[in-house]
């Protein structure tokens, strides 16, 4: 299926919500008070721009390097799929599919992170301008819109493919959320991480490919499950810079848990041993790695030296430009096999 058959399902989804969403009411003191009602004060733009403002700061990790993951891995060909001669032009023009998939799955899960009440806390410190502190938006319809858009998420996926993938993704989302699995164990939380990027990995790749033969091959699994390693090993890195904000809602993170200086550690170490181990994986030359040992060296240099707020959120920005370089091994490994 085609992504206008996508967004009819989106659209028709929020119409949805706006129509029954004017229904919730809250009882105060035996009175009945509107929360919300979309009226002509609140146009339907106001509300578009509200599910943005939930996904934004996850457009630079999530949405745009997973679609960046998909479109390269299906451009890779025989390297991780069963598509000896793919028409990189023709998953070119599933980009926006893509980039479709991966937002309308992460929509529903970041309005169930941002309503709970210590995350409507910790932002009304460092992310005022997101829907729940703003008080564009109630947690009452915002939870609403969470079931309403995790519908919406699966049957795009049933439309456009990664149905296995979105399932998968509300499972962990439920865990990450509503059981605190963010919260209760900085282990716990990697691993969640870790496995939705597999999910995200895997799903793009999926639609990236379209509905023709190709599939993936074994290789792109095993490969998927190290990319998931490498999240899981050093995902803290986005840890570091929201230390205060964690501490406040009482989360257990790396730096947290085992204090700042030993939680840089447990990033320069990992990131030094999968920038020598990617390239080793794909039996890569001497100049295959260059530009992940490159990079990931920046980022060593940075995590175990530069350790003011500003400092860590750009290291955190360079580790997503080294994942995203990570992405590009297997299509680099098709072009230089022999």
């Amino acid at each position: 299926m085609s992504l206008p058959w996508a967004l009819v399902v989106c659209i028709s989804s929020a119409l949805i919500v706006e129509s029954e969403i004017s229904r919730i009411r809250s009882m105060e003191d035996g009175d009945e008070k509107i929360l919300f009602n979309p009226s002509s004060s609140r146009s339907l733009s106001y509300h578009i721009y509200t599910l943005w403002l939930f996904t934004f700061s996850d457009l630079k990790t999530i949405v745009g390097p997973k679609t960046a993951f998909g479109i390269l891995s299906a451009i890779s060909g025989p390297v991780l799929t069963t598509d000896s001669s793919p028409n990189a032009l023709a998953i070119l023009r599933r980009l926006p599919i893509v980039a479709f998939w991966a937002w309308i799955n992460l929509l529903p899960f970041t309005i169930d992170n941002q309503r709970q009440p210590k995350s409507v806390q910790e932002d009304s410190a460092n992310k005022s301008w997101r829907p729940m502190p703003s008080e564009r938006i109630s947690s009452a319809e915002a939870k609403y819109l969470m079931f309403a858009f995790y519908s919406a998420a699966f049957f795009v996926s049933l439309l456009i493919g990664g149905s296995k993938q979105c399932v998968a993704l509300m499972l962990l989302g439920y865990w990450y959320n509503d059981l605190r699995g963010s919260d209760e164990s900085c282990i716990v939380r990697n691993l969640i991480n870790g496995f939705g990027f597999i999910c995200y990995a895997s799903g793009a790749t999926e639609i990236a490919l379209g509905h023709g033969p190709a599939m993936l091959n074994q290789t792109a699994y095993l490969w998927f499950s190290i990319i998931g390693l490498i999240v899981f090993t050093t995902v803290q890195t986005q840890d570091m810079s929201d230390q205060a904000g964690d501490s406040l809602r009482g989360r257990k993170t790396v730096p947290l848990v085992v204090g700042d200086k030993r939680a840089r550690w447990t990033i320069a170490v990992p990131i030094a041993m999968w920038s020598f181990a990617c390239p080793l994986f794909w039996r890569f030359g001497p100049g295959g790695y260059v530009v992940p040992g490159t990079i990931g060296a920046v980022i060593v240099f940075r995590t175990l030296s530069k350790t003011s707020v500003e400092d860590d959120k750009i290291t955190f920005r360079i580790w997503n430009l080294w994942m995203v370089w990570l992405y590009l091994l297997p299509l680099v490994r098709r072009y230089t096999i022999t």
